[in-house]
């Protein structure tokens, strides 16, 4: 015999629902951001993917910035799409650093900050990796990957409009296109 609410009834009690929607307003850094507090260093990442969709040449870029330095990443991919692209700008960049961190993240890509700001990522991991339609989440290989440098480091994310002027947001979108042009070329 099993009473209402135990876990092994399928029903729920008034207060693991109350549990359950308490959880489901966190915002998105208390599923997949570190537990304690992150006192490393500050540093604000910018990255862009650029991507020929009927070619499928990608390339990704990532400028980190942290005090009066400055390291610039970029790399390009065969058989990809934008998406992936502004993703591997991401996870490149978080992979080089050596330490936790406070990372701001500025991007152009709606896709990548909503995962993380509006808690797709926690929704897609727990429909098992399908969308809302039910659909597989596409990418799932490097949001996988980001989630886990996302426990390592305090991610803040910000985003500005493409194409329009920002400096930093400007530099990594010509890295980006110039690297998805070296496939072009090849």
């Amino acid at each position: 015999m099993t009473r209402s609410g135990s876990p092994y009834s399928g029903r729920k009690s008034a207060a693991q629902k109350a549990q359950d929607a308490a959880r489901d307003r966190l915002p998105i850094r208390a599923g997949i951001q570190p537990d304690a507090p992150i006192a490393g260093q500050v540093v604000t990442l910018y990255s862009d993917g650029a991507c020929d969709t009927t070619k499928g040449h990608g390339g990704w870029a990532t400028i980190l910035s942290y005090g009066e330095k400055e390291l610039v990443l970029s790399g390009n991919e065969e058989n990809t799409t934008n998406n992936r692209m502004e993703l591997r700008g991401l996870l490149e960049g978080l992979k080089t650093l050596k330490r936790p961190c406070q990372v701001r993240v500025v991007t152009d890509s709606q896709y990548l900050r909503k995962a993380f700001t509006d808690g797709w990522i926690i929704k897609w991991q727990r429909n098992g990796w399908k969308t809302a339609g039910g659909d597989p989440v596409k990418n799932q290989d490097l949001w996988e990957e980001l989630i886990l440098l996302a426990r390592t480091h305090a991610l803040t994310f910000l985003w500005v409009k493409g194409h329009a002027g920002h400096g930093e947001n400007e530099r990594v979108d010509v890295l980006a296109v110039q690297e998805r042009k070296k496939l072009r070329a090849g």
